[in-house]
């Protein structure tokens, strides 16, 4: 059939009809006149597609990202030029750090103006190479659906990410009869027989293995599958850091979150663990604390190491079987597997140290535990309330910062198998994540309870987005720890450079008033009694009223670690220098 069978249509609407024809129904952006061509190109779509318009270009493009990991389909984000791509950088980084799918579309100027420095005229190959996986620009409106097409086809193969195309005005606006691609098709590797069998091979000699998850992919049947084979065989299974929920948090094989802070003794187990099996996650820095669970580059554990990229693999460790392979492929190779018993006794009692193991890190921490005086908020009641009355799928979203502990620690995060994902948070550390996350959760899924986590300085990054939450319906509670300074960092001043503080403080609004000024409920909480009550009024104004909750948290700015408070920081860091 040739081209002139197939109507004139503008590069705008091309754009448009192709996000239709790969199965789009929500974007999240920004508008901009670079780029009005797609918009009315989506307006012809309006009854099955929506928009979402936030009020600045970084939340929407951590929405479009959270968006990928909470349902598995690429999150679309679409900005103008110049500003609101540069404003957008932050999702794009997060989504490849986070191996995330995810298309931004960002406007440019034309052609006929290229290169002149014109009004927000960016190179976008420059600027976004080092941090998407394709970077592009569409010049003839007729390589739209081809275009496209790539795209899709790069942002959800092997390791999924980022992919950025740019799209100028003159060839928006320009016209061509062309065809439309066919939907695109995920494609990941699958792993050998022979490497199947020598993972078998080891892992039913291991007398200590252990088996660490993460990364992007698990479905509910792969999870499934991953929590059985862990089940036959006795296997503990710790999750990579951020992606806490591949496996139900409360299942007896969960051994805890390797990442930032990770509990000593876990930290020991899979130092001493003689077979470690990864299955997805990257061994970056946050997962191997600092590269110290592991020598670099031969580890002593026998190292097998799962992954959809084949760059991933021997990047830092030199893994004795390295499999190029997506987790579900993997998970479906490995599922009815039985190892044996010549180890099942070692490993049931090993099993039996993990939780006891756990249950211990998951306790009244030191820094509760060691006080002469009952504190007047205790943040580890503070989740313990929150276990008890939010929904066990309950979203939990943060950003980034010392508050984020409070829930990795002792949130008990659903599995991936029971309701897909239930952790929004960026594996890059990008702070003011946490709220649009929530936002998008509460949107996209509004049958389930968004909670985010945040930090004062966390939460003012991105909380206009709250507006984004009413204007759509979307209803996520806040939980707000403001203790007046930006407590990460701080705690690391006062390591390196104690009773020096400089440029750590904040001064910040009232959050509680500040939440009503979006149409929502506010509260502020100085006891636990109070959190109490007003966790409980924000669960039910939120569900009935559909709009979103802050609660403030007074915290006590001593209250930096659940193991250790602000002044023992810094007196651990004065004896250590001999100040």
């Amino acid at each position: 059939m040739t081209t002139s069978a197939f109507p004139s249509r503008s590069g705008g609407h091309l754009i448009a009809d192709a996000l239709i024809t790969h199965g789009v129904d929500t974007a999240f952006g920004v508008p901009g006149e670079s780029y009005l061509e797609v918009l009315d190109g989506l307006y012809q779509h309006k009854e099955d597609f929506r928009f979402v318009i936030c009020r600045q270009e970084g939340g929407a493009a951590f929405m479009a990202e959270s968006y990928a990991k909470l349902t598995g389909k690429p999150g679309i984000c679409l900005v103008t030029r110049g500003p609101g791509a540069t404003n957008a950088a932050i999702g794009v980084h997060t989504a490849f750090q986070d191996s995330s799918p995810m298309i931004l579309l960002v406007g440019q100027v034309g052609n006929d103006f290229v290169e002149r420095e014109a009004f927000q005229e960016l190179d976008y190959r420059r600027m976004f190479g080092p941090m998407a996986k394709w970077v592009a620009q569409i010049d003839d409106a007729a390589r739209v659906p081809e275009y496209m097409a790539h795209a899709f086809q790069i942002a959800t193969s092997g390791r999924p990410g980022p992919v950025v195309l740019a799209l100028p005005e003159d060839m928006l606006a320009a016209t061509a009869s062309v065809a439309e691609a066919r939907p695109y098709r995920a494609v990941q590797s699958h792993p050998g027989n022979a490497d199947v069998a020598r993972v078998r091979e080891l892992l039913a000699g291991a007398e200590r293995p252990f088996v660490i998850v993460g990364g992007y992919g698990w479905s509910r049947e792969a999870a499934k599958q991953l929590r059985e084979f862990a089940e036959a065989n006795d296997l503990p299974v710790g999750c990579a850091f951020r992606f806490q929920d591949t496996l139900d948090n409360s299942h007896p094989n969960f051994a805890g979150d390797v990442g930032i802070g990770i509990n000593p003794k876990l930290f020991a187990r899979i130092k001493n663990a003689d077979v470690v099996l990864t299955i997805g996650a990257r061994l970056g820095e946050m997962t191997t604390s600092g590269y110290t669970l592991f020598e670099v580059p031969t580890p002593k554990q026998t190292m097998i190491h799962v992954h959809g990229d084949p760059n991933e693999l021997g990047r830092v460790y030199q893994a004795d079987v390295m499999i190029a392979a997506g987790v579900a492929e993997f998970a479906a190779a490995m599922a009815g597997t039985k190892l044996g018993e010549a180890r099942a006794a070692s490993r049931k009692a090993a099993l039996a140290e993990v939780q006891a193991d756990l249950a211990a890190w998951r306790g009244l921490p030191p820094l509760y535990k060691n006080r002469a005086t009952p504190a007047k908020l205790n943040l580890w009641e503070v989740v313990q309330t929150m276990k008890r009355l939010a929904p066990k799928d309950s979203i939990v979203t943060n950003g980034a910062g010392n508050f984020a502990t409070w829930a990795h620690r002792f949130w008990p995060y659903a599995g991936i198998e029971h309701c897909d994902k239930s952790q929004l948070a960026p594996t890059s550390g990008a702070m003011g994540y946490g709220v649009p996350a929530a936002v998008m959760a509460s949107i996209v899924a509004p049958e389930r309870t968004s909670i985010n986590v945040a930090g004062d300085g966390d939460f003012m990054m991105t909380s206009q987005e709250l507006a984004t939450a009413v204007q759509y319906g979307g209803a996520p509670i806040c939980i707000v720890f403001n203790n007046g300074m930006y407590g990460t960092i701080r705690m690391h001043q006062e390591r390196e450079h104690p009773s020096r503080v400089y440029g750590t403080q904040l001064v910040n609004p009232d959050f509680a008033k500040y939440g009503e000024s979006f149409g929502g409920k506010g509260f502020t909480v100085t006891t636990n009694a109070e959190f109490d009550a007003a966790f409980a009024e924000a669960l039910a104004f939120t569900r009935n009223a559909k709009k979103p909750a802050v609660i403030e948290l007074k915290v006590d700015p001593q209250d930096l670690t659940p193991g250790a408070s602000l002044d023992t920081i810094t007196e651990n860091a004065r004896k250590a220098k001999g100040l």
